[in-house]
């Protein structure tokens, strides 16, 4: 049988690639994003793309790569992939719907009890040698009430923990699920409601034209004084400088931040006078700077996702993608539908 090359994109993952790895395929792996693999590394045989969020898969990129059939995502979300040119040269997309529901949830509960609680500010006090208190008073989750816009598999996670911290809870989404709200015990609300009755707002919805900046001045005036923001679904859903705004006004309490807009150029600050960016990823590097200084603020580096548990399923569930689409048979297609099938 002939070999299908594909790429991997990150060094994460390659622990598990010789157990996954479909035996008829070559592997070519690489460092960094898609972008950064110089034309001469980039395999133009390849009829597979396996990529994670960071490598962005324009049109330029997919011309790169002319025989090129699937791309394998190795995400739930796909907004760093160009859908419309992957509809017009026929090529399918394939994502991970389900592999760290519960991982992501726990992770917003563990920024969210850092921020309350102040654990990262002890942190920083007590391995100076400094064990005084002042101003290190946190606030108890008990009897407020959780919010999570958008209630799917991670905001389900979400919402059962908050009922172990003796939390209300409700929640909106476009599409309610009565017999969860009730298997759970939450109440699906308004938008406008879930604003102002959240203490704690967590975001659990994908980005695309509908969710863009859905949380802007205007969704953050009708929070309530002192509320807390949490988004570990992706930083497009937030307004940034409304953000700082309302942080800095004291409207709002505090944000958890696992996602940022344009967050792959934060750490590139080094080196923005030798790259070329356009004017809206140079404003969210400048407003995401201003976040991190922010004592109100915790951000992670996109790490929600980061369990043992959930890389292993990733993967595992990538390679299966893959070995589905080879066979004849997509799954967990998210674009490219209409695609010929394999021969």
């Amino acid at each position: 049988m002939r070999k299908i090359p594909y790429v991997i994109a990150e060094p994460w993952e390659r622990e598990r690639l010789d157990e996954f790895c479909p035996r008829h395929c070559e592997v070519v792996s690489f460092e960094g994003r898609l972008d950064e693999l110089p034309d001469e590394r980039v395999p133009e045989d390849a009829e597979v793309l396996s990529v994670f969020i960071h490598s962005r898969v324009t049109s330029e990129q997919l011309d790169r790569l002319p025989n090129l059939r699937l791309i394998a995502t190795r995400s739930s979300g796909w907004d760093h992939i160009d859908a419309e040119a992957c509809e017009q040269r026929g090529i399918v997309v394939a994502n991970v719907p389900r592999y760290g529901e519960n991982t992501v949830a726990e992770h917003t509960f563990a920024m969210l009890l850092a921020l309350t609680r102040k654990i990262h500010r002890c942190y920083e006090r007590t391995i100076r040698g400094d064990f005084s208190i002042e101003g290190l008073r946190g606030m108890d989750l008990y009897s407020k009430t959780f919010g999570a816009l958008g209630a799917g598999g991670i905001a389900r996670h979400a919402l059962r923990i908050a009922g172990g911290f003796g939390m209300a809870r409700i929640a909106y989404d476009v599409k309610p699920d009565p017999e969860a709200a009730e298997e759970i015990g939450f109440e699906y609300v308004s938008l406008d409601e879930l604003l102002a009755k959240s203490d704690v707002l967590s975001l659990h919805v994908p980005l695309n034209d509908q969710t863009h900046h859905l949380i802007d001045a205007e969704a953050l005036a009708k929070m309530k004084p002192g509320a807390i923001l949490v988004n570990t679904a992706r930083g497009g859903v937030v307004d940034a400088q409304a953000l700082i705004e309302s942080l800095r006004s004291g409207h709002l309490g505090g944000a958890a931040l696992d996602v940022l807009e344009a967050e792959a150029a934060v750490g590139e600050e080094a080196e923005l006078l030798s790259r070329s960016y356009d004017v809206d990823t140079l404003r969210a590097v400048v407003q995401n700077s201003a976040l991190l200084r922010m004592e109100n603020v915790i951000i992670t580096p996109h790490n929600a996702f980061n369990s043992q548990e959930a890389v292993r399923r990733i993967i595992r569930e990538t390679f299966e993608n893959i070995h589905a689409f080879l066979g004849g048979e997509p799954r967990n297609v998210v674009a490219g539908a209409q695609a010929a099938q394999p021969a």
